[in-house]
Formats: structure tokens, C-alpha cells, sequence
């Protein structure tokens, strides 16, 4: 019997971004403003994507970070963009991740992930978080230039 795979979001589903609201509390006076800039990263992730266009996930979060404060009247210093990505590298898992996963995994289901964030060298944020061991994979959609919100991806992550 073919035992169902699930392929799981990084960042927000399994990874807890309010660990990011410190920092956007420390340039913008509220940490409120992390939500903003995930939703315009998101927004232009897809834009990016559906454009054809290609910019990896680190990048893309700096500029967002860097329109946000343009908007906002804050300089963004190459420094802040460092701490972004360090933070966004130190995301804890969500409190009810590990159980939820544990469930899954002793129902007979396989779990891989798919994420916008490139393959790294070093351990992931996700295996930094101690949710690494319940996934086979984690896919990165960098080398197919798309984001994962796009169906391609998702539909090439399983056949690897």
C-alpha cells in the first residue's frame, strides 16, 4: 500500500514568524509591521514568479524589508537586512508542531516540505527548529526559479 504523502510550507506554517516582531519592532516602533512586510513578501513572491522573473528568497525579503521602510520613512541599513536574515534563519517551530507532526507520522502519512528558502549547506532553520526528523526531503523551489505558491513546483517536489 502507497502510503500518502503530505508536503508542508516552511515559514509561518511549521516556523513561528512572530519571532521576527522584535526586529520589526526595533526599526519601525511596532512589531505589528512584521505582518505587513510578510504579506507584501508573499504578494511579491507571486508577482515575481508569474512574471517569469526570478529573485531568491533572501533578496526578495531584503527589498520588501527595504520598501517597507521606504514607505514607512525608515533607512533600512545593510546591518537591519543582516538581522533579517538571521532571524528569519532562527525561527522557532510553532508550540503544537511537533505533536501535530508526531500524529501524522504515526498515522502512516510521509511529510516533506517545499519552501522558498534556498537549499543550504548548513542546517536549515527547520532542522534548527528539532522539526527536521519528521520529513523525508525538504524541496526547495530555487532551483525551478518558481515560488511555491505556484502549482509547478508542488507538482515537481514529489517525483524527485
Amino acid at each position: 500500500m502507497t502510503r500518502p504523502i503530505l508536503v508542508f510550507d516552511v515559514n509561518e506554517t511549521l516556523l513561528d514568524l512572530d519571532h521576527l516582531s522584535p526586529l520589526f519592532a526595533d526599526l519601525f516602533g511596532d512589531g505589528a509591521v512584521m505582518r505587513d512586510w510578510f504579506a507584501q513578501l508573499i504578494l511579491y513572491s507571486q508577482t515575481v514568479t508569474l512574471s517569469g522573473l526570478h529573485s531568491d528568497f533572501a533578496t526578495l525579503a531584503g527589498g520588501v524589508l527595504r520598501m517597507i521602510g521606504t514607505i514607512r520613512g525608515v533607512r533600512i541599513t545593510e546591518d537591519d537586512i543582516a538581522r533579517l536574515r538571521a532571524a528569519l534563519g532562527s525561527m522557532p517551530a510553532h508550540p503544537d508542531a511537533a505533536d501535530a507532526l508526531a500524529l501524522l507520522r504515526d498515522h502512516g502519512f510521509r511529510m516533506v516540505t517545499l519552501t522558498n528558502s534556498p537549499p543550504s549547506d548548513g542546517p536549515s532553520a527547520l532542522q534548527r527548529s528539532g522539526l527536521g526528523p519528521y520529513f523525508e526531503r525538504a524541496f526547495s523551489v530555487q532551483p525551478s526559479g518558481a515560488s511555491s505558491l505556484r502549482r509547478r513546483p508542488t507538482g515537481w517536489c514529489p517525483r524527485r
